[in-house]
């Protein structure tokens, strides 16, 4: 059973970092898409964000693409998200 980490463990991992802090619907998503898009299998990317709009975009893009949200939280005006890219499920061949 795989566990959760807490915040402090997530800021102790490598990770990519996007801030899109004073960006407006829809380019937080769209950074995201793109640095997913960009990584390797299990990369943890955290996302900055001041746009309201992103609690629903990360959340459904998450969601959709099956991209685990590890931790997300809104402090002030800061929206914080932990995303970690999917792993692809080995599949047997069963020639």
């Amino acid at each position: 059973m795989a566990h959760t980490l807490s915040l402090s463990e997530l800021e102790s991992q490598e990770y990519s970092l996007i801030d899109a802090r004073g960006l407006l619907c829809p380019e937080p998503v769209m950074l995201l898409h793109n640095t997913i898009r960009k990584a390797n299998e299990g990369a943890l990317i955290k996302v900055l964000a001041t746009d309201s709009s992103t609690e629903r975009d990360v959340l459904n893009f998450c969601e959709h693409l099956n991209h685990p949200l590890l931790y997300w939280h809104k402090e002030a005006d800061i929206y914080t998200y932990w995303v970690k890219k999917k792993q692809r499920k080995v599949q047997s061949d069963h020639g």
